[in-house]
């Protein structure tokens, strides 16, 4: 599908152009650990497609949102970090990652 192509051609070019140089990460993985939003959602669309993949798409971006206030809170992270170490994060709302500091 198109918008599919179109969406995963997307993710590619920020995992590749944007996401190594812009100095913070997703806040679903620097909390837990494993796959970012952007490999999460990638995967989604590729395993059941944008349009039946919605809810998929939108509880990652709720994870993520939820992982953001528990760091915030004091939330230990992944790797021993600690926010108030001044991690530098992200925490995606829609499909729009928005940076944050910790600390």
């Amino acid at each position: 599908m198109p918008a599919d192509a179109l969406a995963l051609g997307s993710i590619r070019l920020y995992q590749r152009y944007l996401s190594p140089y812009k100095g913070f990460r997703c806040a679903c993985a620097a909390l837990h650990g494993g796959e970012s939003c952007s490999a999460a959602v990638s995967r989604i669309i590729r395993t059941q497609g944008l349009r039946a993949g919605r809810q998929g798409i939108t509880a990652q971006f709720q994870q993520c949102r939820a992982a953001h206030d528990a760091i915030l809170r004091g939330a230990p992270l992944t790797g021993g970090l600690s926010p108030q170490a001044g991690m530098r994060g992200v925490f995606c709302c829609g499909p729009i990652p928005i940076p944050f500091r910790c600390g």
